[in-house]
């Protein structure tokens, strides 16, 4: 029996993060899930992002970017920073966020966070991966579940991106 790719990669363990990024006074944040740790020393990241969103030109700007792990609870706010543009609204009004000493926004409400800062960058398929040294964070809810990416459903709607059978 072969599965199909939807029901495949919704088992890959993946957690929902809001990713910050800011470039002098402009602000943003997303909803990702494509984030893994790849190296205990130096300690670094990869993250996956569309170059097609609004936030890429203020992460690339800036070389640097925030990570807020959110909660089980948090499926709200996954919706809030990823169904919408940056283009359109600013996801920040109305939510309670903190800005590093370089002015990019976490999340107060998240279970931790990572403050990170663009090693290398590489294009591959329709997105950018970035590699990121992870230069410091807090955890704010030690007892908290964190929101895993199959709990989402179809929330950023990628079922109708994946190839029917492969």
């Amino acid at each position: 029996m072969t599965a199909q790719p939807l029901d495949l990669f919704r088992r890959l363990t993946n957690g929902v993060y809001v990713v910050g990024v800011a470039d002098g006074a402009r602000r943003n944040a997303f909803t990702a899930a494509w984030i893994t740790q790849v190296s205990f020393e130096p300690l670094l990241i990869a993250l996956s992002v569309n170059p097609e969103h609004f936030s890429w030109p203020l992460m690339a700007a800036s070389k640097a970017f925030t990570v807020s792990i959110l909660g089980a609870h948090q499926l709200d706010v996954a919706r809030h920073f990823g169904t919408q543009s940056g283009r359109d609204v600013d996801k920040l009004a109305g939510q309670q966020w903190t800005p590093t000493a370089a002015g990019i926004p976490w999340l107060s409400s998240a279970v931790a966070y990572l403050e990170c800062q663009v090693e290398e960058e590489y294009s591959e398929g329709e997105h950018r991966i970035v590699l990121a040294r992870v230069t410091g964070g807090e955890v704010l809810s030690p007892d908290a579940t964190v929101l895993g990416y199959r709990d989402t459903g179809n929330l950023d709607g990628s079922a109708a991106l994946y190839p029917p059978h492969f």
